[in-house]
């Protein structure tokens, strides 16, 4: 029996398990995501092959170039440089895989395809069979009847058939096959516009590139023109894309010599300490506790997976009506749904998966369709038994993004009630600077990546809805999704639950989804015809203001044009230019025609230029298109755990963006109107962030200011220019709002000096006489700023943990704003916890009162509502009193009503 030589392209693994992994970091935070990922790909394979594979080596390119740059300097001239998050890894990388049994191979001057390649020739030579782990399609050249490759990421094995089948042509042709259609990664020229399928085609009907030449004349149209006129390109590029079979190596290194060895366990040991890989470490020592808690900053941890899957396919309704009975007597069940959109309100529903522990779990088709498709269970049938399960508020649930299937569920009339538990919120509360989606988290947590969306449904214009994919393929994935869900919780619950302060924020967030799928589902009216008059008054200014632009630059020019705007302003104008672009070009972004625009009119005017046309192409012309055609309202989405800082995002529309700086801005708002016969009510929060510096300062003048009703900007007027109360004028007040909102932002003297329009001398001057006035605050900010950069995160009031692990290790000006951030991140997170807790408290009022005013909007520190005529007397009274007692601060907490027809008399 042949011997079995493991071959793992490390260099291909390396930059996939970079790009795939989140931003992990150890305690220290250095990075980690590319060394576990490439780890835990080694162990997969170990694991895979046991028994199976007695030799193995892992190879990585070498630094430095090798002899295809000589023959050709553009060889993978595109690719940048590898980011030093990433050149960091490489040493613990080798060690890991070193330590795991594996040889490493770095040979310098040549690829570590070509290693791979002599190896596998030799190993063939001296009886082995080869499998080769990569995720490169190059290596597919060298599979034979003792060659095989495996990609590990994606599962896929390829032999001879299947390279035939991924690409069209055998092994033997690969090398043509890629002379045609040339290697983007690689900066390889082929054939002008020939791809895949063309070059398939042709080597399918001449048989190899040579026979193919020898045709060239017969080849007609552009396709013809273009490969006869890359034939001189052909002998380098055959040199560039071939896998070198005959690399000198080192006796070390020949295959018999790479026998697989056991585990170092103390090397093993240490890095996992170091880095942080808890459960990796459990499994060498049983201890996880010698990791270090982290302050929040959650490593790499994997939750078992379980030994077997139990994943079923529910197509008959006895087999639906035993897992029914199964989920109502489960503790907890793992619920998601497939949909036809990622648009709540139109999403239609395809299928739901449950999971009841891990590894078991099932999917109900309701909706796949298209030509040899199974039968079904009945939708309407399946959901009516379904509904006193769904609905029961006792039946506890964990969903990732609970509020998304809300919405689902109530397109379909049901009300999803007794969710429990969200995996979405647990991974924001305990890590909000990371993404949040279900496969990334499971990639993290789990180890696994799962089945992408984009591997069933494809990608671009070709992607297929869910509701087209074979049941085959849906009901794993699906089922899956629910499995992940589970373990998910599993594995981020207890560290949830461990701490006071996150298990407080998670139950606010918690709170907060619900509100949220109400308010999203409330929707607000708008006037259509308003908008319309202002978008063709909109119109109207803005071709007189293009006249204007027209007559400062003495010639026509296209507004929207970057290149013509550079050409009049630093060609014709002969302006100073500021910045450029990465491709060279004078940038006239915002900031540098702001920064222009305090000399010359022409970059003012076009600052206004493009506002107004923002505020038409972005409001006025598209909020009439996005009025629900079911409801006559619009329905903005909020992101829950989109802001590091707990803020939430508002999109389609952007309710949260609206500018209210000008006449035009603030004018939109009154297209935001009230059902008919009531009210628009708008609560917001008074000098929020300014009251939470006071509170988290405890600096006595500014807490005096506020305990004593001042005008906050007045009151710091006077005390930063000496002035008694009544002697502050405009100019001071404004001044001295400046400072106030641009230090708890982080702003330096020369933000503060453009803002003003000051020199940065008078703007230092201001500041430190902020200071001098209020100490607490510099005290405060001085405080954070070192927790910031000892931990990499810091706190709201409440326990929310703001993470900026950057300012662990970055220099320069991303520390600089990192540390802005961090400095401004406990009062903005602070307000944003207020405000979900005046929302929560809020609608628990309502809804004790049996009112019918309807939450519709948030919008920072504001609650915006729509209410009956009977009832806003109501809402005036006793709203301010539930946002101002939702807390006890230093200081007093203040809201604000206003009532109107529409948003902007409201606000």
């Amino acid at each position: 029996m042949k011997k079995t030589l493991l071959l793992v392209d490390g260099s291909s693994y390396l930059y996939r398990a970079y790009h795939a992994m989140p931003d992990l970091r150890n305690a220290r935070g250095n990075p980690t995501g590319a060394l576990y990922g490439v780890m835990a790909m080694l162990r997969r394979l170990l694991h895979d092959y046991k028994g199976v594979a007695t030799h193995g080596a892992c190879v990585f390119d070498a630094a430095g170039g090798s002899f295809r740059e000589e023959l050709y300097p553009d060889y993978k001239a595109n690719r940048p440089s590898m980011p030093e998050d990433l050149r960091s890894q490489l040493a613990p990388i080798h060690e890991g895989a070193a330590a795991m049994g594996w040889t490493v191979i770095a040979q310098e001057g040549v690829e570590a395809d070509d290693v791979i390649g002599t190896l596998a020739r030799q190993a063939s030579e001296n009886g082995f069979y080869t499998i080769i782990s990569t995720g490169d399609k190059d290596l597919a050249q060298l599979v034979n009847d003792d060659v095989k490759l495996v990609n590990t990421m994606t599962g896929e094995h390829q032999d001879t058939d299947g390279v035939i089948q991924r690409f069209g042509v055998p092994p033997e042709r690969i090398v043509d096959y890629l002379m045609l259609t040339g290697d983007a990664v690689d900066n390889v020229p082929g054939v002008d516009k020939v791809g895949p399928k063309t070059a398939a085609k042709w080597l399918g009907q001449y048989g190899d590139l040579e026979q193919l030449l020898a045709h060239a004349d017969d080849i007609k149209g552009v396709a013809g023109q273009n490969l006869r006129a890359a034939r001189a390109q052909f002998p380098l590029t055959r040199e560039l894309l071939t896998v070198r079979l005959d690399c000198a190596l080192v006796p070390e290194h020949a295959p018999q010599a790479l026998r697989l060895r056991q585990p170092d366990h103390k090397t093993l040991v240490r890095l996992y300490e170091e880095y942080g890989f808890r459960s990796w470490l459990r499994e060498e020592t049983g201890d996880s506790s010698r990791i270090p808690e982290q302050d929040g900053r959650v490593e790499a941890e994997t939750a078992e997976a379980p030994q077997a899957l139990h994943y079923e396919l529910v197509l008959e309704q006895g087999q639906f009506l035993a897992w029914l009975e199964r989920l109502k007597s489960a503790k907890l069940v793992a619920l998601d749904t497939e949909t036809t959109s990622l648009d709540p309100m139109a999403a239609r529903l395809v299928g739901f998966s449950v999971a009841l522990a891990p590894g078991v779990a099932a999917y109900v088709p309701l909706a796949h369709r298209g030509p040899g498709v199974p039968r079904q269970l009945e939708s309407e049938w399946v959901l009516a038994q379904l509904r006193p399960w769904l609905e029961d508020a006792s039946a506890a649930k964990v969903l990732h993004n609970a509020k998304y299937d809300t919405h689902v569920f109530a397109n379909v009339g049901l009300s999803l009630r007794g969710v429990r538990h969200d995996t979405m919120l647990q991974a924001y509360v305990l890590q909000s600077n990371r993404r949040v989606n279900l496969q990334d988290l499971s990639i993290q947590w789990l180890g696994q990546a799962g089945t992408s969306y984009e591997d069933l449904c494809g990608k671009g214009a070709r992607q297929i809805g869910f509701d087209e994919v074979a049941l085959d393929q849906a009901g794993p994935y699906a089922a899956e999704d629910a499995d992940f869900t589970l373990r998910l919780h599993q594995a981020l619950f207890p560290q949830v639950a461990e701490d006071a302060g996150l298990s407080r924020i998670y139950a606010l967030e918690m709170q907060t989804s619900a509100v949220l799928a109400r308010i999203e589902r409330n929707g607000v009216a708008i006037d259509a015809r308003e908008l319309a008059v202002q978008s063709h008054e909109l119109g109207q200014q803005l071709l007189a203001l293009e006249a204007q632009a027209h007559e400062l630059a003495g010639q026509p020019f296209n507004l929207n044009s970057p290149r013509q705007l550079g050409e009049i302003l630093f060609e014709r104008m002969q302006i100073p230019v500021v910045r450029k672009t990465p491709s060279g070009a004078p940038s006239t972004d915002e900031e540098v025609l702001t920064q222009l625009a305090a000399d010359h009119p022409l970059p003012k005017l076009l600052l206004e230029y493009r506002g107004l046309a923002k505020l038409k192409s972005t409001y006025t012309d598209k909020l009439p298109r996005m009025v629900d055609a079911r409801t006559g309202r619009v329905h903005t989405r909020y992101a829950q755990a989109a802001v590091v800082t707990g803020r939430l995002a508002s999109s389609d529309p952007n309710l949260q963006n609206i500018p209210v700086r000008t006449p035009e801005g603030r004018r939109v708002r009154a297209a935001f109107v009230a059902s008919q016969g009531g009210s628009i009510v708008s609560a917001d929060y008074s000098q929020v962030e300014l009251r939470v510096m006071a509170h988290l300062s405890g600096d006595e003048n500014l807490c005096k200011a506020f305990e004593q009703g001042l005008d906050i900007h007045r009151a710091t007027a006077a005390e930063v220019f000496g002035l008694a109360l009544d002697a502050v004028d405009a100019e001071h007040r404004r001044a001295a709002k400046a400072i106030n909102f641009g230090l708890i932002y982080g702003m330096g003297e020369f933000g503060l000096a453009n803002n003003l329009g000051i020199a940065r001398s008078a703007a230092r001057a201001y500041i430190d006489r902020y200071f001098t006035r209020y100490p607490g605050v510099a005290a405060y900010m001085d405080r954070i700023r070192r927790q910031a950069h000892e931990q990499g995160r810091v706190e709201t009031v409440f326990g929310r943990r703001l993470h900026f692990p950057e300012l662990l290790t970055a220099k320069g000006a991303r520390a600089a704003a990192a540390e802005r951030a961090a400095i401004n991140a406990p009062v903005q997170g602070t307000a944003a916890d207020l405000i979900k807790m005046a929302m929560v408290a809020v609608q628990a009022w309502l809804d004790d009162q049996n009112l019918h005013s309807l939450m519709v909007m948030q919008v920072h520190d504001e609650l915006v509502f729509d209410a009956p005529a009977g009832e806003v007397a109501l809402l005036r009274e006793h709203i301010p009193e539930i946002m101002a007692s939702v807390a006890t601060l230093a200081v007093p907490l203040v809201a604000e009503v206003g009532v109107g027809p529409n948003w902007s008399e409201a606000h």
